[in-house]
């Protein structure tokens, strides 16, 4: 007698990565990692809303994503208020009649060495980088319970989740992206009961503006370049990759997992 249950592979896998029917939400979604997920999710299929301080640019995502024929919208969004954004959560699910997918690509850094970390620094750092993603998570979870067909939650993390980094002031920083590794663990134990997986993707450096700095300087490209096995940074694509994975059925068994989107550095340091 066997128990492995007779599929039909055709239907079974065909849909994999079809997110047709479903709403995500993209804070940060007009950064060039945001924008380039905004563009993955909705080519798979999604409804996408993106959001950031900046109303103008999240709109402009959104117009272009309309005008490949997608159902989009742009919205403001200020990661420094919890009411603000509580209520970009509720405007999506109001404009959308619902809302499935979360992916945060909320994030800053504020480069201090450890003897001259400033408590404003701090604070902002943490506050942007973990208490939003608590809040965001926590304002979507109750959209996703109330629909009662499950959903996903993705953060975006960084490598430095994982690795201090040598010579620079990440203490921040880094201890943000730590805590919200283990926020991840935590609500993927907690809303696994209503079907809503939660997952982290940690890249390395990828080629956006915010990454101008290290690898227009032919000193700090070499030592990046040099970290990473595969010898070339990280495209927006290749975290939009993981992202739809994340967010789709095909991820439907894994949760509280951070995937390191970094060339092989965490497997070699």
């Amino acid at each position: 007698m066997t128990i492995t249950p007779k599929i039909d592979f055709t239907r079974a896998l065909s849909g994999l990565f079809d997110l047709r029917g479903k709403t995500a939400y993209i804070p940060g979604g007009y950064g060039g990692i945001g924008e380039a997920i905004a563009w993955a999710l909705a080519i798979a299929g999604a409804r996408v809303a993106v959001s950031g301080r900046n109303e103008a640019k999240a709109q402009a995502v959104a117009e272009d994503l309309k005008a490949a024929g997608h159902d989009a919208l742009g919205i403001a969004m200020d990661a420094h208020s919890v009411s603000h954004m509580q209520s970009s959560v509720d405007a999506v699910a109001q404009h959308f009649g619902g809302l499935d997918i979360l992916v945060n690509c909320v994030g800053l850094q504020r480069e201090e060495s450890l003897l001259e970390v400033t408590e404003a620094a701090f604070d902002e750092v943490i506050q942007v980088n973990l208490k939003a993603a608590m809040f965001l998570a926590q304002a979507t979870a109750k959209h996703q319970i109330a629909g009662g067909r499950g959903g996903s939650q993705v953060h975006l993390l960084s490598v430095r989740s994982q690795l201090a980094l040598r010579g620079r002031g990440y203490s921040a920083y880094c201890s943000s992206k730590g805590g919200l590794v283990m926020l991840i663990r935590q609500h993927a134990s907690e809303l696994a009961p209503h079907g809503i997986t939660v997952n982290g993707i940690a890249p390395t450096v990828v080629k956006t503006e915010m990454a101008r700095h290290w690898l227009e300087n032919p000193e700090t490209r070499k030592q990046v370049l040099d970290r990473i096995p595969l010898g070339r940074v990280a495209d927006p694509q290749d975290v939009a990759g993981a992202a739809v994975f994340f967010t789709s059925p095909a991820a439907g068994f894994a949760t509280g997992q951070v995937l390191y989107l970094d060339g092989g550095i965490t497997a070699s340091q």
